[in-house]
């Protein structure tokens, strides 16, 4: 899994949740990563607009605070894409673990 499928599958597991909107996304990732992933806006957005393109989210704008804000989220489809892109991951921890072995 590259580096571009992993931000997809990290987009879709942060929809899983509820809708969110691109910064939120990002924040999300950040948190929950403890503060080593960043999502940055130059791949975030793009990887959204794929994701929708395909069909796995959807979005529609929201005025929030006295400004618009498109809000994404996870369709059915993206729903199985998202189990399949785990699947891909956890194949590919458990390939790299057998390489690097535990390091003990």
């Amino acid at each position: 899994m590259n580096t571009r499928e992993q931000l997809r599958l990290l987009i879709l597991a942060v929809l899983e949740r509820q809708p969110e909107h691109g910064y939120a996304i990002a924040q999300a990732i950040k948190a929950r990563s403890d503060g080593l992933l960043n999502a940055r806006e130059g791949t975030l957005y793009p990887a959204l607009h794929a994701l929708e393109a395909e069909g796995l989210v959807e979005s529609q704008e929201h005025e929030i605070s006295g400004r618009v804000r498109r809000e994404y989220r996870l369709t059915a489809k993206g729903g199985g894409a998202l189990a399949k892109s785990r699947r891909m991951w956890a194949a590919q921890v458990q390939a790299v673990g057998a390489v690097i072995g535990s390091g003990a």
